[in-house]
């Protein structure tokens, strides 16, 4: 346990002198010139302003390509839409014309059964 607080202060007196000498070092030599920490606090403000740019510019070109896939989506629905319909509508008179000669058929076929057996039809 003695180890573990010897390591402890040890680590500590050495983040110690590392602060001190980052602190010296941020000095300014001249004061009208940036210091170090003023420099790096600037590069840092350029590339947060950089990548914000080019998020807004991600985004925007994202938003685009989504509005266009939108409404090539929409285009495309109504255009199966419109074939769906069409092929419906076909279809719906395909059977009209078939249930329409199934009832020709039918009442032929009456019409055969009352002249065989001599009555008229109804």
């Amino acid at each position: 346990m003695a180890t573990n607080i010897s390591t402890t202060f040890r680590w500590a007196g050495a983040a110690l002198v590392v602060t001190a000498a980052m602190l010296g070092g941020c000095q300014k030599s001249d004061p009208s010139e940036a210091g170090p920490a003023e420099r790096a606090g600037r590069k840092v403000d350029e590339a947060t302003a950089k990548a914000g740019s080019e998020l807004s510019q991600v985004r925007e070109t994202a938003g685009q390509q989504m509005s266009d896939a939108a409404r090539d989506t929409s285009q495309k629905l109504d255009k199966a839409a419109d074939t769906a319909g069409q092929k419906l509508n076909e279809a719906t008179q395909a059977a009209g014309r078939k249930l329409e000669q199934a009832g020709e058929k039918m009442q032929e076929k009456a019409r055969e059964r009352e002249a065989a057996a001599g009555t008229p039809a109804k």
